[in-house]
């Protein structure tokens, strides 16, 4: 991100503008990712990205590679907004007279923002989870009757947010809508570690003569390549992530106690490569999505909307 001053209520339309149009473009691939890291061994409806896309576009309808985007879209406003402002907050705070940060600087900063981001990551991630893998459970049952376990911490038939929201706070409390709290900041601390310093470096590569703004292109190209290679980094963790916020599954199907019984379970019965159980997907969806973050946020569209709202006077 870059170091230019920039209002906090520019930050946060900017973070949520993106947001949103970058979770409508790439949700589709997203679903595909949730769906292919919960398959396990003897329970395997999808072989890739396309197959899992066609069959549930077959068996649900268009709108079924939507299923839960709702609350992606309801929650990725304030979980964008608080994680690029946080980085700016981090990055403003660790510079020396607006001196260029070091490489380890930087770290701290992804490394705060990262953190603050998983208030609202958690259990936007928990919810979006059960409704994406719905599909799955729901074809197992059709295909796979076997390999389905009835019964389940939350067992409903097309569920929807809210109906998942209040399940979980009756039978567990607010804890319910933080399960893998550990997991998600196993994997989005690290992911902001690597992604902002990375993108930061790379898009000073782009600026013209060293000063002022990178062009538009640059910030895209900078955002997809430092957004890829950190979701690749930090895909073995997405998986345990998702596996332990997963509450309904087959019957041949492993549950896991916490992150450590997952990291052995998943060794020992499907292999290391598990971990890397939609890597592509991931990078897919996170590519973009951070490109067409950094534009917005780079075209300063939060202080455009903000110079349109009528000023009151004093």
């Amino acid at each position: 991100m870059a170091d230019k001053q920039i209002s906090l209520p520019a930050k946060l339309i900017n973070g949520g503008v993106a947001g949103l149009i970058g979770v409508t473009c790439v949700f589709p691939i997203d679903l595909a990712k949730t769906r292919l890291q919960n398959q396990q061994n003897g329970c395997r409806l999808y072989t890739s990205m396309s197959d899992c896309l066609i069959k549930t576009i077959r068996s649900e309808g268009y709108f079924g590679m939507y299923r839960g985007a709702a609350v992606n879209l309801t929650l990725v406003t304030p979980e964008k907004a608080i994680k690029l402002a946080a980085n700016d907050f981090f990055r403003f705070h660790l510079s020396k007279d607006g001196q260029k940060l070091t490489l380890l600087r930087e770290m701290l900063a992804g490394c705060g923002a990262g953190t603050c981001q998983v208030i609202v990551t958690t259990p936007m991630e928990m919810l979006k989870i059960q409704l994406q893998d719905a599909g799955r459970i729901a074809a197992q049952r059709k295909l796979m009757p076997e390999t389905v376990a009835s019964g389940g911490p939350v067992e409903l038939k097309s569920p929807t947010a809210m109906q998942l929201t209040r399940e979980l706070l009756k039978e567990k409390g607010i804890a319910g809508l933080y399960k893998g709290l550990g997991a998600t900041l196993l994997r989005d601390v690290p992911f902001s570690v690597i992604y902002f310093p990375l993108f930061a470096n790379l898009n000073n590569l782009g600026k013209k003569g060293g000063e002022g703004p990178a062009p538009f292109y640059v910030s895209f190209l900078s955002g997809c390549a430092a957004g890829s290679t950190a979701a690749v980094a930090v895909n073995p963790v997405d998986v345990i992530k998702t596996r332990l916020q997963s509450l309904t599954r087959g019957s041949q199907e492993d549950t896991y106690s916490g992150v450590t019984d997952c990291i052995r379970k998943i060794l020992r019965n499907e292999g290391p490569t598990a971990f890397l159980k939609g890597a592509y997907c991931r990078a897919l969806v996170i590519a973009p999505l951070f490109g067409i973050a950094q534009v917005i946020y780079f075209l300063g569209v939060g202080e455009y909307i903000l110079s349109c709202l009528p000023k009151q006077n004093n």
